[in-house]
Formats: C-alpha cells, structure tokens, sequence
C-alpha cells in the first residue's frame, strides 16, 4: 500500500484548477466585455429616445389604446416578470394602472452618465377609480453603485449592482396586498433617518425581521396544508419566487452603499483599469471561498430585513423588456387564450375581500410568501 493508503479518495484526488496566470487574462477579459456592454447601453439611449417619444403619441393619440395600454401590456408580461405578480396584484393593476414609464436618469440625451441606474413611474387612476390606495404616482429610483471592502484577512472584495429607498403606499382599508410588510419596510427606512445609529439595534428593525418570519410561518404553513408537489391550478393558490406581493417590490433597497462610497470605489477601480490597459500588475479580487470570517464581515444586515430578495433582477426585466417590447407585448395580449376582457376583476377583488374577512379559510394562503432562502 502507498504512504498515502491512509487517505480517503476524496483526499488523494487532485482536482483540476486553472492556473493563476490564466485566470487573471480572463478575469480582465470578463472585465473588457462587461465594460463594453456598458457602453452599448449608452450608445442605444439616443436611438431609443426618439422611438420611445413616438410610441407614447400613438398610444395617448388613442383613447380606447391609451385607457387600457398598458393593463394589457403587463397583462401579456414575460414569465420572468408574470411569475412576480399574483393574482391580487394583478387586479390593482388591470384596474387602476394608467401609465408606466422607464427611465434611466443617471444619462443625458446623448447617453453620458450611468445607464443602469432606473427609474420607474407607475400612474394610477385616483378617487374612487382606485379602490386600493391614495397614491397618484409610484415612482421607483435604483442607482447602480459600487463598493470595494477589504476584510480582515486582507482580501479585496468588490460588490457592484441596484441600490434603492423604499416607496410607501398610502392604502385604502383593508386593501393593503402587502399584509403590512411594505410598511414595515418604510418605517425603518424613516426610523434610520430620524434616529440614526446602528440600523439592526432599532426597534423597527426588530419589527420588519418579525413580519418577515411571520409571513414566512404562514407560507409554510400552507406548504404543509397543501403540500410543495400537489400540482393545483386554482390560481387562488399561486405564489411568486419573491414569496410575496409584487408590490413589496416597492420596498426593496439591497446593499447600503451610499453615494460617495460609490463614487470613491469608482474612482479606485478606474485607476486600477488604466494599469491595467497598460499591462501593469494590480490587485485582483480573491475569488478563492471565503472562511467563515470573511463571510461574516460581508454579510449586509439589510440582506436580513430585504422584503423583495429579487427588487434588483425584475427592476431590469422591466427596463430591457418589458418597457423596450411593450408594443409586442400589447399585440399578443389581443392573441391570448384568457383575453383581458374576459378578466373578471371583480371576482378578485371579492377573493381578496374573502381573503381579510376570513383568515381561518384555506385561500387565505393564496398570496402568503413562500420559505426564502437567504444567500
């Protein structure tokens, strides 16, 4: 038997790696690809504007288009973003949505600036055309930032992507769709402002941390009543990957990256680029696993009181899709087998007051978050 007979297998394979060297050529490579992906959407903000401009003429030129335009358009929404919105979501908006809008405010009209940051206007329809809540206007800012930390161990770690303030609704009685967790969202956001200090000390942290576990038991609750595998299509019992209301998605915010961190990591990351170009050797971020403690460090107390994990990927479903393709959208919303017009709007609104009168029933799950996996 070898000297190393007394290791298991697993032990004595070694496995495949890239070598260093090789690894840093297509980490930049990643990196020249990225950035120029970048510059395309920069280059497509003065083609797109005036294309943009004539859709909304044609669409306002046409009462009948313009009234249920954009009802339909979300109504004909692609899996990715359908899959967010359930049933009770989808009567406030087939009711009282009357405009949407996308922009990325952050670049001119000759596209300088940061072209992923967003910014999303939803119009409603008000008084008692909306039953549901006060709110005239949604609007929805993300600011694309970037961070760089370095942990204890001297590892450089660099985090970019969608940051955000949470938006409050002002609902109606008993029509909040959100079941208080889009409140709970805002009053930490206010507390933060108002009281300062360490976010996850304050007493609406602890709130919004105990809605979120709330929700959760009641969604695996219904779970354990109607089983993860039983095939049902009753709508009533649909839930969405977020586990919740699509209008929590309102409340998202991500990392807490503030404006001057971004600026000044931009600024590190920029210089860093120019050596490179130069094929000057610079600091790489350490892709190896992190032990336990660096983990720890990363770790945003925000990740724990997030009230919709995915605001980042459907804000960009949004913007690349559905604003982009919304004529497509509004065409094949004519060619679906359940038509719009034949959206009984009534009898979800009646579910959704069945919903809140009754909590005991069984379709009072029907919009309950499911179980979310924290990354």
């Amino acid at each position: 038997m070898s000297a190393g007979g007394d290791k298991s297998l697993l032990e004595r394979v070694e496995f495949p790696t890239i070598p260093a060297e090789a690894q840093r050529q297509i980490a930049h490579l990643q990196e020249e690809f990225m950035r120029a992906e970048v510059e395309k959407l920069r280059q497509s903000i003065p083609l797109q504007s005036p294309l943009f401009k004539k859709r909304e003429e044609i669409v306002s030129g046409n009462p009948k288009v313009q009234e249920e335009f954009w009802g339909r358009v979300f109504a004909a929404a692609p899996q990715e973003i359908d899959d967010y919105i359930l049933p009770a979501d989808i009567a406030v908006i087939g009711e009282a949505l009357s405009d949407f809008k996308v922009e990325r405010f952050e670049c001119n009209e000759k596209g300088e600036g940061e072209p992923r940051s967003l910014r999303f206007t939803f119009t409603f329809k008000t008084g008692e055309e909306n039953p549901y809540f006060e709110n005239d206007k949604l609007v929805k800012e993300f600011y694309w930032r970037k961070h760089i930390v370095r942990t204890s161990s001297g590892k450089r770690r660099t985090w970019e992507g969608l940051v955000s303030d949470p938006v409050r609704i002002n609902w109606k009685k008993d029509q909040d769709v959100t079941k208080g967790l889009l409140d709970a969202t805002c009053n930490l956001f206010d507390a933060e402002k108002k009281k300062g200090g360490e976010r996850s000390k304050l007493p609406e942290y602890e709130a919004l941390v105990h809605k979120l576990e709330e929700l959760e038991a009641e969604a695996m609750t219904h779970e354990h009543d109607h089983g993860e595998d039983e095939e049902c299509d009753d709508d009533d019992e649909y839930t969405s990957p977020s586990g919740n209301s699509f209008f929590n998605w309102f409340g998202y915010r991500g990392r807490d990256v503030t404006a001057a961190q971004s600026k000044e990591a931009e600024k590190e990351d920029e210089e860093r680029w120019v050596k490179i170009s130069k094929g000057e050797k610079v600091e790489e971020d350490d892709e190896e696993d992190d032990d336990d403690e660096d983990i720890d460090e990363l770790v945003d107390d925000l990740e724990e009181a997030e009230a919709f994990p995915d605001g980042d990927e459907l804000a960009f479903a949004f913007a690349d899709d559905l604003w982009t393709d919304a004529m497509k959208y509004y065409i094949q919303s004519f060619e679906l087998g359940d038509d719009l017009d034949e959206l009984d709007l009534d009898e979800l609104n009646a579910d959704m007051m069945e919903e809140d009168s009754d909590e005991d029933e069984e379709e009072d799950a029907k919009s309950h978050p499911r179980k979310k996996v924290r990354t």
